[in-house]
């Protein structure tokens, strides 16, 4: 059996999709992008804003299934361009417990929702 994870404290899906699905023992978080779970506006002011925005917003639904990033497994991090790389894995960093890393890729691609310059989805484990 499924359950439908999803929180107001992070934004609605802009699609047909739920922000995470919890089968079993594992977490399935659909991918964040930095949208604001209130206004639904971008923040998109720097990678840096963005960037956070988005761990923001996967805390909350980590939070939501009674996890946190200790919990995270694989994570997957899309990017408009490798050269943000840096700058993002410097923010991402500060969110994930040291020494409980999880396995990870980070993906340039050519677009991204709402034209956005990073999407991060992960996979957790209670």
């Amino acid at each position: 059996m499924k359950k439908i994870i999803n929180t107001p404290k992070s934004p609605a899906p802009i699609g047909p999709y739920n922000q995470a699905i919890l089968k079993d023992n594992m977490l399935f978080i659909s991918g964040q992008i930095a949208l604001e779970p209130n206004s639904m506006k971008l923040n998109n002011n720097s990678i840096e804003d963005e960037t956070n925005q988005v761990m923001i917003n996967l805390k909350h639904i980590l939070k939501e299934a009674n996890m946190d990033f200790g919990n995270v497994v694989k994570t997957s991090i899309f990017l408009s361009d490798m050269n943000l790389f840096k700058k993002v894995n410097d923010i991402y960093g500060k969110y994930i417990i040291e020494g409980e890393e999880p396995a990870r890729e980070t993906i340039a691609v050519k677009t991204l929702p709402m034209s956005v310059n990073v999407e991060i989805s992960m996979i957790a484990i209670l």
